[in-house]
């Protein structure tokens, strides 16, 4: 597997497979995708995971964090979330963060990431910011 970085319209047919195959493929285009930095996870130079994270001052975001369905639960994104913290570390950032589905906060907390904020909900999905200083 390798990881490197992609264009925000190579994320684009996975987002759309993963997070809203139901939905228009624009619909998976979001703001800020011009000025974000967007990675790939390839295996047999298939794009099989993709994460997008959105830099502020000194504040990054992950969204759009993406596995095909046929690569989820094989260590995958957990390289990903590696990677994407390790090429934060020389940067001006300070603080990672996220919007996580109360399902997965066990495996952000597996990065140091802590929850804060109340829950709120997504489409009937509860969700927690969570965070990490870098």
């Amino acid at each position: 597997m390798e990881i490197r970085s992609i264009s925000w319209q190579e994320t684009i047919p996975l987002r759309h497979k993963v997070l809203w195959p139901n939905k228009l493929l624009e619909y998976c285009h979001v703001e800020g995708d011009h000025d974000a930095i967007h990675f790939g996870a390839f295996t047999d130079d298939k794009l099989v995971c993709v994460a997008s994270v959105y830099v502020k001052s000194d504040k990054a975001r992950l969204r759009k964090f993406a596995t095909n369905a046929d690569y989820q639960s094989q260590g995958i994104g957990s390289k990903m979330l590696k990677t994407i913290l390790h090429s934060l570390k020389n940067t001006e950032v300070k603080v990672f963060w996220c919007d996580a589905r109360e399902s997965a906060l066990s495996f952000y907390s597996r990065f140091g990431m802590q929850p804060y904020g109340e829950r709120f909900y997504k489409a009937d999905v509860s969700y927690f910011k969570m965070r990490v200083a870098l």
